[in-house]
């Protein structure tokens, strides 16, 4: 569906053309609000307006409000599978309860999203791997695209795209903007979203990944964008790389009895220790070896040199009162 099919498909419930706006994005991006958020995105102050909104939302039983345990922050969680099915995602998995940590996430990627008014933002599966693949033509293979095998052979399921977060499309197609959430001071969790993401990164003339930090980690963000420098713009030297894969296959197998291998083992374990390796082994028993090859390519240090990739820090400005402890404890 298009955008406007879905706003259409919305405004039939009996909302007006802004109000339905407002609800294909929050539903598509989280399924969660604030009153603020949409005061923001209808360009109104807090009044009746938004109260009959909200009120109007709970009554009809579209959405429920959850409150903090001090009853002082209300985040709506819109549910109804008839919306849903309107904007053609009535399985979606934003209408499922949601604890009250990951609403709170969700409402800073949407507070994102709301501030690009002027970006594509693809938010589904479905949507990402057809502009991928689709839309921007044969350059772009599933098998590059960030995904997961559940299962053994044949019986098997690929979900693409599983981190859940948008992916923005600006300057008619040239650019594309990939947003990724800080919620630990640890960046363990971003190298893997970088070595999953890697081959696509590659494939797209220009980039930019979008660091989303909240106030209180924002002293965290230097890590999060010297981790970005070192896995996408310090290449390995093939050589490095071969022993690396080496490693891995050798942590995977049983013990080598002659003590040369066993020295090659240790030597190796030492000079692999540091964390960009740790967690690229965790994404080679998931990807195979494609991510270690990926890591000789220079596609995306030539990038970022070149400006057509960059890593920029965004802080969100709200800093959500005495929820924000509960982020990264989703």
């Amino acid at each position: 569906m298009t955008p406007s099919e879905r706003v259409s498909a919305v405004q039939r419930f009996g909302f007006t053309e802004r109000q339905a706006r407002f609800l294909v994005t929050a539903m598509l991006h989280g399924g969660v609000c604030v009153v603020r958020q949409y005061c923001a995105f209808v360009g109104i102050e807090r009044g009746q307006v938004t109260h009959d909104f909200f009120g109007g939302l709970v009554a009809r039983k579209f959405a429920s409000r959850y409150l903090d345990a001090h009853r002082r922050f209300v985040i709506f969680h819109v549910h109804h599978k008839a919306l849903y099915a309107a904007i053609g995602e009535p399985d979606s998995r934003f209408r499922k309860p949601t604890p009250l940590p990951a609403a709170v996430e969700r409402l800073m990627v949407l507070d994102a999203v709301l501030q690009r008014p002027d970006v594509q933002w693809l938010a589904t599966e479905r949507e990402k791997v057809a502009h991928f693949t689709t839309t921007l033509g044969t350059a772009f293979r599933r098998e590059d695209l960030p995904r997961l095998v559940f299962g053994h052979p044949p019986c098997t399921t690929t979900r693409y795209f599983f981190d859940k977060l948008p992916i923005g499309v600006a300057d008619n197609g040239a650019l594309h903007l990939f947003p990724y959430l800080v919620t630990r001071e640890s960046p363990l969790d971003f190298r893997a979203f970088l070595h999953r993401h890697a081959e696509l990164l590659r494939a797209l003339r220009s980039w930019r990944l979008w660091l989303l930090v909240p106030t209180h980690l924002a002293k965290a963000a230097d890590t999060f964008r010297d981790v970005a420098h070192e896995e996408l713009a310090s290449p390995l030297r093939p050589a490095v790389a071969d022993e690396l894969l080496w490693f891995f296959c050798a942590s995977d197998a049983p013990p080598a009895p002659r003590s040369a291998e066993s020295s090659r083992f240790a030597q190796a374990r030492r000079a692999f220790s540091a964390p960009r390796y740790r967690r690229l082994y965790r994404t080679w028993r998931q990807m195979g070896r494609s991510c270690v090859d990926a890591t000789v390519s220079r596609t995306l240090a030539d990038a970022i040199e070149r400006g057509l990739g960059e890593v920029n820090v965004h802080v969100l400005p709200h800093a959500y009162r005495h929820l924000s402890p509960l982020v990264g404890t989703a």
